[in-house]
């Protein structure tokens, strides 16, 4: 029996799915299949990871539907390319789908996996889904990415059709008409089969968030201290448990701040794919040898939450705690990483990828880079924002930075392990000096 075999990567879902949706109208019987990657999960700090295992519990739940449907969904613990020598050798497999992924790595494992079908006699389908618009689908005149967003957006506006936002009929094809089961298919592996501890931490519905909510966004999104500041989705778009087409249809509807924020992860994922360089360098050259001073001892207290900074500590210690950090306590706690302590950039990257439940590197690297100046869209090297104007600004009644520095006001809490007025100023001569160093 020939089969169709659906990749499932950044997309645990079968509504709304692009490639899925595609793969149940190939013409053959779907096996949808699922790989815990060793490539990415054995670079991991801890084996108690809560990303791990809620992807899991996304996986496991999603085999359920899968059965209830009349199919069978496969999880393997392996290498892709080698599970998938497996399986182009076992079964005759006419054609692979999948959704495209831009990150470097990703790009790269495709490449290979499209070059192993293509030797098996196998078809090898990538489909757009995570994004709107991606690749080559939106550049300015010159014929390469736009580095300035607000002109993106304007561009992604104007390309935007109705037809974009609407599901793909996954949902509606996905029954024992078009799915298959294999015999002595192998048992999934459980967390301990592949070395890991059940660690779970909250996440909220995969649901679209509550429409008043969503109205209110832009009202909201700059308070942390606010349990309702943000949609909290981020996680479900990151491993694609929620269509970002589905809340984007909200956004556009109700909010079109959120719309412009989710437009970003559009853009940050388009110059990923065209400069997958900046995922371990800065892309300004006349930045890329800044004499940082990379102090272990300052960037420890950073990552703990005793810089004596409470909106930069509260930020840490949340993010610590839940694995969730609110879009202002991030640009507090990495304007205060890469100017006031001078540390590299991908220090905090780093830091942030191991703890982050949300963690998208196209994401987390364009803000990186923003924040430090160096990016393809960057904030000006020499901007640095002072902590104590951010709190006062964004936490006037403490509300963020008492739930999670409770000590804040006693003898208890930290003095300042920097001096803001010097280390603006050092952070300015600093960049100056490498900028104009690098432009002779």
């Amino acid at each position: 029996m020939k089969i169709t075999l659906f990749w499932h990567r950044r997309d645990i879902r079968f509504h709304d799915n692009a490639g899925l949706a595609a793969a149940l109208q190939s013409g053959f019987p779907v096996v949808p299949l699922f790989i815990y990657d060793r490539e990415i999960l054995d670079l991991l700090p801890s084996r108690r990871d809560a990303r791990v295992t809620f992807i899991y519990d996304e996986v496991e739940r999603l085999g359920r539907k899968t059965a209830q449907s009349g199919g069978q969904l496969l999880a393997f613990f392996g290498r892709p390319l080698e599970v998938f020598a497996q399986l182009l050798s076992t079964y005759e497999v006419a054609a692979v789908y999948t959704n495209e992924d831009y990150e470097p790595y990703a790009a790269e494992r495709d490449t290979a996996v499209a070059q192993l079908c293509e030797q098996h006699g196998a078809e090898f389908h990538a489909l757009k889904d995570q994004v709107i618009f991606a690749k080559n689908e939106l550049l300015g005149k010159s014929g390469r990415p736009s580095k300035v967003f607000g002109s993106y957006r304007k561009a992604w506006l104007e390309a935007l059709r109705d037809e974009q936002l609407q599901p793909h009929p996954s949902a509606e094809l996905f029954d024992a008409k078009h799915l298959a089961k294999l015999p002595e298919a192998p048992r999934r592996p459980t967390l301990t089969d592949m070395g890991f501890e059940e660690f779970r931490q909250f996440v909220p519905s995969a649901e679209l968030p509550a429409e008043e909510l969503v109205r209110n966004y832009h009202l909201t999104r700059n308070t942390p201290g606010r349990v309702d500041s943000s949609t909290r989705r981020s996680v479900h778009l990151r491993f694609g448990t929620l269509s970002v087409r589905e809340l984007m249809r909200q956004a556009q509807e109700l909010n079109p701040k959120l719309l412009a924020e989710l437009i970003w992860r559009d853009y940050f994922m388009m110059l990923l794919w065209h400069y997958p360089n900046t995922a371990t360098e800065s892309y300004e050259p006349r930045l890329r040898h800044v004499p940082y001073r990379n102090n272990e001892d300052e960037f420890r207290a950073w990552c703990e939450g005793r810089t004596g900074y409470p909106l930069v500590d509260a930020g840490m210690r949340e993010l610590n705690q839940t694995g969730y950090m609110p879009n202002r306590a991030r640009i507090a706690t990495a304007g205060f990483l890469v100017k006031q302590l001078l540390t590299d950039w991908r220090w905090g990257d780093r830091y942030f990828s191991d703890h982050l439940l949300d963690y998208d590197m196209s994401q987390n690297v364009g803000n990186w880079q923003w924040m430090a100046g160096t990016g393809v869209v960057a904030a000006p090297w020499f901007r640095v924002y002072s902590p104590a104007s951010q709190l006062k600004q964004y936490d006037p009644e403490l509300a963020y930075v008492k739930k999670w520095v409770p000590e804040y006001g006693t003898s208890a809490y930290p003095a300042p392990i920097v001096d803001h007025k010097f280390a603006r100023e050092r952070a300015i001569e600093t960049l100056r000096t490498a900028y104009r160093a690098a432009a002779v």
